[in-house]
């Protein structure tokens, strides 16, 4: 027994001085594993939770800029990467005499940082005028053409405004903060793209909402998705509105852009109940802006803002200053063989033709095919998602000549646009401005080419006396009338046919075709004497 109780004290201190010596386990760093807390809190104050309204990022619409953001579920990296700030100072612009820069508005440093990656560096005249105004919250009434820069214009201050008042807590769903209303499907996709461009560094969730594409999904970002920026046509805004999922009644900022195109496609009674559904014009910020200012306009204008501040840029200051304007007198037969000589003679890369009906943009597009130009058509007719793909190609230079009506005219914003074709001239004037304004944006240098025969000479007078001033008319070289024959198409002979062609030339295939024909005759002795079925007939 007292062997037992022995041998069992030695097992104990054996097992004892064992675990005393062993060391405890070490982890791959040999230091405490702790999460690091989230910048700007403390153990006793949790990690701020941070309103999902604010990405734009995660609209419907594609966002083309790039999101540096970490995804959900991601892991951090190793190591820690601070990236700098920019800063106001690395955009550098000198003053100059007469020009008014971006830098003298006090702008915010995301929406400067933007401004200095589009290349801005000194304010549009429209836009010298507006801004100063704007930020200081008056309403804006502008008469101006597009490809001013007024887009710009309120599209800073509309970013300026979100950036000083931000709002903290839950928001509604489907209730924008600004509201851009436009006339065209084209003009909407404009001002989205362009609002994407100044406000890249923000993160401000901006929606498009316009008829013909995506309706279930534009629907679902209003039931699901608060909304800064809503651009919108009149027509799918009111469908949305009626079905209570689309709310205006924090509007902060309401915009109204060519105001007289609304006018003349029926749609001010619709601007009238989106209006009288925002908030009353002492609590918003309202933008109202016409190429022209009918007397209807400008009722509309009184109704809608409060003091405004007037700013007016005469159209024949654009046209006359920024777009060198020729018109070519020939007659109907000559203009196609005249807008070919130019095309291929010239060696003009983009171009756009205007003509004023549907079946002109079939045809002429039918017929620059044939002589192998590379073009598309821009109509009423032409399905939503097509007239995106369409343009799309025409911006990256798949497509050569963009042949289009009136619709394309306003709200059609194309880099490198050099010649402006008016294949027929409009009826209206304000149309002819609208036209050759697609090129000689923003100062920038452009040609309008138009083609006046006996029908459009009536209509030159008319446009003299909008622009107030006379055109150029002249006649065209003879040489550049002269229309040579299409280019034939090869069409590949297939295998078959080639072969066929070699057996029925060699003598043995004839022989062969011969002895063929006499195998299907049958012989007389093989005949019966069948009776003819009641009915059948034999031719």
């Amino acid at each position: 027994m007292r062997k037992e109780k022995l041998l069992l004290k030695n097992l104990v201190q054996a097992v004892h001085t064992f675990l005393k010596k062993t060391p405890p386990p070490k982890t791959s760093s040999n230091k405490t594993i702790s999460t690091p807390p989230v910048h700007g809190t403390t153990p006793d104050k949790p990690a701020p939770v941070f309103p999902v309204s604010a990405k734009s990022r995660d609209d419907v619409s594609s966002d083309r800029g790039k999101d540096h953001t970490p995804k959900t579920g991601s892991k951090p990296s190793g190591k820690k990467t601070t990236r700098p700030s920019w800063q106001v100072s690395r955009f550098v612009v000198p003053e100059v005499e007469g020009k008014f820069r971006f830098h003298d508005l006090g702008l915010p440093a995301p929406i400067m940082h933007a401004i200095s990656d589009l290349g801005f560096k000194y304010c549009t005249p429209v836009q010298a005028e507006i801004l100063p105004k704007a930020l200081t919250g008056s309403d804006v009434t502008g008469k101006a053409q597009t490809g001013t820069g007024k887009s710009a214009a309120f599209l800073v201050n509309i970013y300026a405004h979100l950036l000083k008042k931000p709002i903290k807590g839950k928001r509604l769903m489907g209730a924008p903060r600004v509201l851009i209303m436009a006339p065209t499907r084209e003009l909407v996709l404009q001002i989205e793209k362009d609002a994407r461009g100044i406000g890249k560094y923000t993160r401000f969730r901006i929606q498009s909402i316009l008829g013909g594409m995506q309706y279930d999904k534009q629907k679902q970002v209003l039931i699901k998705n608060p909304i800064d920026i809503m651009v919108a046509t009149p027509g799918r805004l009111l469908d949305f509105q009626r079905q209570r999922i689309l709310h205006l009644n924090k509007v902060e900022i309401l915009v109204i852009d060519e105001a007289d195109r609304m006018l003349d496609m029926g749609f001010i009674p619709d601007i009238r109940k989106i209006v009288h559904s925002t908030p009353h014009k002492n609590e918003r910020q309202t933008m109202f802006f016409s190429a022209t200012l009918k007397p209807e306009v400008e009722r509309l204008a009184e109704q809608w803002t409060r003091k405004p501040v007037h700013v007016e840029i005469e159209p024949e200051h654009i046209a006359a200053e920024s777009v060198r304007q020729l018109v070519y007198i020939v007659t109907a037969d000559e203009k196609f063989a005249l807008l070919m000589n130019l095309i291929v003679g010239q060696k003009l890369e983009r171009v756009l033709v205007f003509v004023n009906r549907r079946d002109q943009t079939r045809r002429l597009s039918e017929r620059l095919q044939r002589y192998q130009i590379n073009c598309a058509i821009l109509s009423g007719e032409v399905p939503q998602n097509k007239r995106i793909k369409t343009l799309e190609n025409f911006r990256n230079g798949r497509v050569r000549v963009l042949v289009a009506t009136d619709v394309a005219a306003r709200g059609l914003h194309v880099e490198g646009i050099s010649h402006v074709i008016n294949f027929t001239l409009p009826q209206d004037p304000e149309d002819y401005v609208h036209r050759i304004g697609r090129t000689g944006r923003a100062g920038a240098s452009g040609i309008s080419v138009s083609f006046a025969c006996e029908d459009d000479s009536f209509y030159i007078p008319a446009i003299e006396e909008y622009l107030g001033n006379s055109l150029v008319c002249e006649q065209p070289d003879e040489a550049l009338l002269v229309l040579s024959p299409p280019p034939r198409q090869k069409r590949p002979a297939t295998q078959k046919r080639s072969y066929a062609g070699k057996r029925a030339s060699s003598p043995s295939a004839k022989r062969h075709s011969r002895q063929g024909s006499r195998a299907r005759k049958p012989h007389p002795r093989n005949r019966t004497n069948k009776p003819k079925v009641a009915g059948v007939s034999g031719t």
